[in-house]
Formats: C-alpha cells, structure tokens, sequence
C-alpha cells in the first residue's frame, strides 16, 4: 500500500533543508554531522551547553534573542544569546560553590518559565546531569526519581515545593540542596534561587568534556511499573542538531514552539538544545497550556 509524502513549502528564497531525501540519505554521514559542531575552545571536548549557548553569544549572534517566554500575565521576558550566557554561567557557578561536580545529579521542577532553561544550560556548563521532571507529577512519582536518580540538587518553585516536595524530603537524604524560584521568601530548608544567582560570577569556563560523558538523565512515565532513567551524552547534540534541520526544517533566525514539557525527552531534545543549536529563538508561554491557547501558534 502506498501513501502521499509528506511534504511542505519552501520558504521564499530558502529551499528545505530536506530539498530530496534521497540525495541526502546518500551525501550524509557522521563525520560531517559533527563537523557542524564546534567543539570547546583548545579541544577539550563537546559541551551541549557550548554548542547551544556560548559559540554563538561570542559571535555575530550574540544580540539576538534566544529565549521569548511570555508569563501568565502576559509578560515578555527576553534573554539573548549573550544574556543566556550570563545567567548560565552564573547557575554553574552556583552549583560550583554548592560543591555540585561532574556526574552529580541536578534536578528541575519547574513550569516553563526562563529559569527551567537556565537551569538546564547551567548544569550542563557545569558537566552535571540534568534530569527534568514533570511539574504534573505528584510527591511519590517524584519521590521515585530522585531516589532513582541521586539527586542532590533540585530546583522548584515554593508552591511545587510546598505542595510536594516538603512532605517527602525526609525520604531523600541524597537532597542536599533545594533552589526555589521565585515567591517573596524561601521556605524553610531552601535557598532563593535569585539570591544564589545574583552573587554569583557571570563568567564560567566550561570544565574538558568528553562527547561520552553523562549530560540527561530522563525517566520512562512509569505506566508499565518502576520508571527507568535513559542516560543521554553529551554527542546527544550532533544528533539534535542534524535531525531538527531535516526533520523541522530549522535554521538560524527562526522562531520556534515546542509542544512538548522539558519534563519529557522530546521537551529537551527539541524545546531546549536543537533550536539553539541552530541559532533559533526560542519561544516559551507558560500561559498556553493553563489558558488553553495551545493551538494559537501550533
């Protein structure tokens, strides 16, 4: 049985990226998708965060904006490439003074607002493991992963913290470090995210990084039984990268949505690190999914 490709205009000017599949399926390899990386400076390795943040904040994209979120309140708040390299480097040096390391485990609960992608970025300038939860989940879901994950760092908000996390702290002696953004105090047990960020150095050089080394940590839903982590690396990128230009058609310039949660893969994959990569905007609005206006800029 045969089917209609699936099939979308050019833009004027701009042919798809994705012009002949054929062609492409034959010119394609690895080695020239990694080529399209840069690498850290004096090779010392591949950094996610490098690739997406800071190779282009030292470049001609540095005043272009990365990251559009637009609140509740129909706010705009606006980060550049540059802007973004700031306040990365600023999460990784707070979890440098936290005495968060390689490897260590750095989770998020957090809805879509700018300091998700901060922390996200930040950690893994930090060559720390993200993983990302849900701000769906209850305490015991989350309870699972960060016992599962050994987390050490988690970064909320006071009222996901409050409504969620004080109940089993107890149950996680592994949590040394809760960051709350937001709220005009931090609860007991916690640190403010702001004030932890507003001491800390906007100047970060990113630790060698091996394109093996751990960056993701994501978990199945845990439908069929205990959630399993599935580990991402840091060469993750190469194949974020080349699968958005082909499979979304993004390049530099673009302004781009993503439906997914950074809570599941496809939210980080393609909601965090492939736009970027590509010199994209970013646009988040925590206000779709809680006003239902998803569908106005799908």
């Amino acid at each position: 049985m045969g089917w209609d490709p699936i099939t979308k205009a050019g833009r004027p000017g701009l042919p798809p990226n994705l012009d002949d599949y054929e062609k492409v399926y034959e010119r394609f390899g690895w080695d020239e998708a990694r080529a399209a990386m840069d690498g850290l400076p004096g090779g010392r390795g591949l950094n996610i965060a490098h690739e997406a943040v800071d190779r282009h904040a030292g470049g001609p994209l540095a005043g272009r904006v990365a990251l559009r979120c637009l609140d509740r309140h129909d706010r705009i708040t606006e980060l550049t490439y540059a802007g973004l390299r700031e306040e990365t480097c600023r999460f990784a040096n707070v979890l440098r003074g936290l005495g968060v390391r390689k490897g260590d485990r750095v989770f998020s609960l957090l809805g879509r607002v700018p300091e998700l992608y901060v922390t996200a970025l930040g950690t893994l300038k930090n060559t720390s493991v993200l993983s990302p939860l849900f701000p769906a989940f209850g305490p015991e879901p989350i309870r699972d992963r960060l016992r599962l994950g050994d987390g050490k760092v988690l970064v909320t908000s006071p009222e996901l913290y409050t409504r969620k996390i004080a109940q089993i702290r107890d149950e996680l002696p592994g949590l040394r470090h809760v960051l709350v953004v937001g709220g005009a105090a931090a609860p007991p047990g916690t640190v403010s995210y702001r004030e932890a960020m507003d001491g800390a150095d906007p100047v970060f050089e990113i630790p060698p990084t091996g394109p093996e080394d751990m960056a993701l940590l994501h978990f199945t839903s845990g439908t069929t039984g205990t959630p399993k982590g599935a580990v991402h690396v840091h060469e993750a990128v190469v194949a974020h990268h080349a699968t958005a230009a082909y499979a979304l058609d993004l390049r530099r310039g673009d302004v781009f949505w993503c439906t997914a949660d950074p809570g599941w893969v496809t939210g980080t994959s393609y909601g965090i690190i492939a736009p970027l990569t590509h010199g994209a905007t970013l646009l988040v609005d925590a206000a779709e999914w809680s006003r239902g206006r998803w569908s106005r800029r799908s």
